[in-house]
């Protein structure tokens, strides 16, 4: 049994035919038949059932084609990091994120990212979007994933990318009288308590403006309780039934059966809070440069 092999056999069970996989190696279908032949010799096993048309897997052939692929995949995964390392693919890279953004699928990218360039050192910083707009002009971050509440984008210096539009969610205890709405507008919150969650550290930034027009937009001005970037304390309060609160639903959707909490959808136009991942122009190393074509 050889790689060469494996590959062939994969190809045959993709294209259900000899001369077609044949086709995919440049090879002739003489040669790829007896290749396939050598290796069910090798393993005492028969493959391929030649007396179907067109040519099916055996059972055995079909958790040799699964495991295969998977053995093919592995390998691949292992020559790419070994190129990377030979190719002096290594260094650090420092990725701040805004409060909350650690309940979406971030980590998802890191660890995929990691995976693929195990010789590059990912250390995570989570602030506020000012600190971390601040920080990153500082150069205390490689990148940063945030809600542009300070309009880093305009700054000349830097270039970013949209990840993702975070829909917008209500939160209410259990007793509320919307607790039982399928989807919420801005409009409806006009008598309500709100618990602000700003995602600045000082509840005044550009940010901050953008959802006080939303407000203006629905014609009233909010009943603000208290003005906070610490979602989980606002959370606590709404659960303490003090007022409700509007959020992103990346902090709310991974939160299963959360004790006295409601989370309902915000529909409207604009309703949503952006997400951008920004770095600077002038710091593109090869691990970030690697780092942004994975995003």
């Amino acid at each position: 049994m050889n790689i060469n092999q494996l590959h062939y056999f994969v190809s045959v069970s993709e294209c259900k035919s000899f001369t077609k996989a044949a086709s995919r190696h440049y090879i002739s279908q003489t040669a790829i038949t007896q290749q396939i032949r050598s290796l069910e010799e090798s393993m005492n096993v028969k493959l391929i059932d030649r007396t179907t048309r067109p040519i099916s897997l055996t059972p055995a052939g079909s958790i040799f084609y699964r495991e295969t692929k998977a053995i093919l995949a592995r390998m691949d995964s292992a020559l790419e990091k070994t190129k990377n390392a030979s190719t002096g693919l290594i260094g650090n890279l420092r990725i701040g994120y805004t409060k909350g953004y650690e309940r979406s699928n971030l980590s998802d990218k890191l660890r995929q990212f990691h995976n693929h360039h195990p010789n590059i050192l990912i250390t995570c910083y989570r602030h506020d979007t000012d600190r971390l707009a601040s920080g990153l002009l500082n150069d205390d971050y490689d990148i940063i994933f945030t809600w542009d509440s300070t309009n880093i984008r305009q700054e000349s210096i830097i270039d970013y990318c949209l990840i993702e539009q975070a829909p917008l969610v209500v939160a209410v205890y259990n007793n509320h009288p919307f607790a039982h709405q399928q989807t919420l507008q801005r409009e409806d919150l006009k008598d309500e308590t709100i618990l602000y969650m700003t995602p600045s550290a000082n509840g005044d930034s550009f940010g901050d403006s953008y959802f006080m027009e939303l407000y203006r937009n629905a014609g009233f001005q909010p009943n603000i309780l208290i003005r906070s970037n610490d979602y989980e304390s606002i959370l606590m309060m709404v659960a303490a039934e003090e007022g409700i609160s509007i959020l992103p639903n990346y902090m709310t959707n991974k939160l299963a059966d959360a004790e006295n909490l409601k989370f309902i959808p915000l529909i409207g136009e604009n309703e949503s809070e952006e997400i951008i991942a920004v770095w600077k122009k002038d710091a593109m190393g090869e691990a970030l440069k690697h780092f942004i074509t994975h995003l």
